[in-house]
């Protein structure tokens, strides 16, 4: 499953390994597309391995801001704390896998 993180726990939860924030909110339908993708993909992976996190931006308005996230869902990939990749708008499966592969 995936973790809800928020701007006080930000940190603590991506700065070690390999972690996917999801940046969303409840009223966004292409954030309601995105959801089951990535709970397919959490599945697949081992949580030692790879981490995948969900931000509320309406609850968490600090976090971000400091990204530059000005449409959602966006999701970055974090690789022992460095932004490694960057999406925005819905992606599928097969995407996010290409995207997460090369830092496995």
């Amino acid at each position: 499953m995936t973790k809800e993180i928020t701007d006080a726990t930000f940190a603590q939860e991506t700065d070690k390994g390999l972690v996917l924030i999801d940046f969303w909110a409840a009223w966004c339908g292409p954030c309601r597309m995105q959801a089951p993708i990535l709970d397919q993909l959490s599945e697949k992976y081992d949580e030692e391995d790879f981490k995948i996190t969900k931000m509320d931006v309406d609850a968490n308005p600090a976090t971000p801001a400091e990204f530059g996230v000005m449409s959602i869902p966006t999701l970055i990939l974090k690789k022992d704390g460095e932004v490694v990749e960057k999406a925005i708008g819905v992606q599928n499966k097969e995407q996010l896998e290409a995207m997460i592969a090369p830092y496995l």
